[in-house]
């Protein structure tokens, strides 16, 4: 099974999906920072069997809009909410990973009655870190673009699936393989988690949630520990042996735990429907 692609227009700004369709509850699938949509291939493809999957392409990354004016996190989380509405993907589950999981978040925050469920992959409220702009425009900096090839570049991110899955972001020219984003886009898109942190939007978060960290990831094991205590409802899981790119690691892992949930949800009646 393959997907097809869909296109979101909102104010102008064109967003990218993969529709891989399927004819069972809808699930969003949001890459992180300078990822994009194929990353999530794997999963998709399997999930498609029992489940409507749309991977997006956010604005900025991939096939979508490579430079628009606003990346502000409400502008994110517009986005979400307009391919919901126009693929017609009624009260889908949402799942993100990194960035992409911080703007499910506030999604899950902004609009109790849009999500049947929420689900953040090394992901959470995180803190303000001034630094952060910085640290990642060095090291999106630090790619030595043009790659001459794919496979120098599948070596460069680590080799294997997670090599693979990011160099699957690549565009090919005529002179060689580069980045599918532009780099001062990625860190404007970080203005705001450089500012402060986002508790106030997990705690007013009311859907069911599951939270999967890597036993390896990037997100502390304090704050995971203060999520689940400011939301003591909150399934969580760590996948042993994964990193930050537990999507790309083990999808296998992932999409078993993954069906768990949903599975576990699936009885629970939707809300704002009777």
């Amino acid at each position: 099974m393959t997907w097809t692609d869909r296109t979101v227009v909102r104010e102008g700004v064109r967003i990218s999906c993969r529709d891989w369709g399927g004819s069972g509850p809808p699930v969003v699938l949001l890459h992180g920072l300078a990822g994009h949509a194929g990353e999530w291939d794997t999963l998709a493809r399997n999930l498609s069997r029992h489940y409507r999957i749309v991977a997006v392409d956010q604005r900025g990354h991939g096939a979508s809009e490579r430079r628009p004016g606003d990346v502000s996190r409400a502008a994110y989380v517009a986005d979400v909410v307009a391919v919901i509405g126009q693929l017609d993907l009624r009260s889908p589950v949402l799942v993100g990973q990194s960035l992409g999981g911080h703007t499910a978040m506030l999604t899950a925050a902004a609009h109790p009655d849009l999500l049947r469920a929420l689900v953040l992959i090394e992901a959470g409220p995180g803190r303000s870190n001034p630094n952060v702009q910085a640290e990642i425009g060095a090291a999106l900096g630090a790619w030595p673009t043009p790659f001459p090839s794919r496979q120098v570049a599948v070596e460069f991110f680590g080799g294997g699936a997670v090599g693979e899955g990011w160099a699957a972001g690549l565009e090919e020219r005529a002179d060689g393989w580069w980045p599918g984003f532009d780099r001062d886009v990625m860190v404007a898109a970080l203005t705001e988690n450089a500012r402060r942190s986002f508790w106030d939007h997990w705690a007013a978060i009311t859907c069911p949630m599951l939270v999967i960290m890597g036993q390896y990831g990037i997100i502390p094991a304090y704050e995971t520990e203060a999520m689940l205590q400011r939301r003591p409802g909150t399934v969580a899981v760590s996948v042993p042996a994964a990193g930050h790119d537990v999507h790309l690691q083990h999808p296998e892992i992932l999409g078993q735990v993954l069906q768990e949930f949903l599975g576990q949800i699936a009885d629970q009646p939707v809300r704002g429907q009777v």
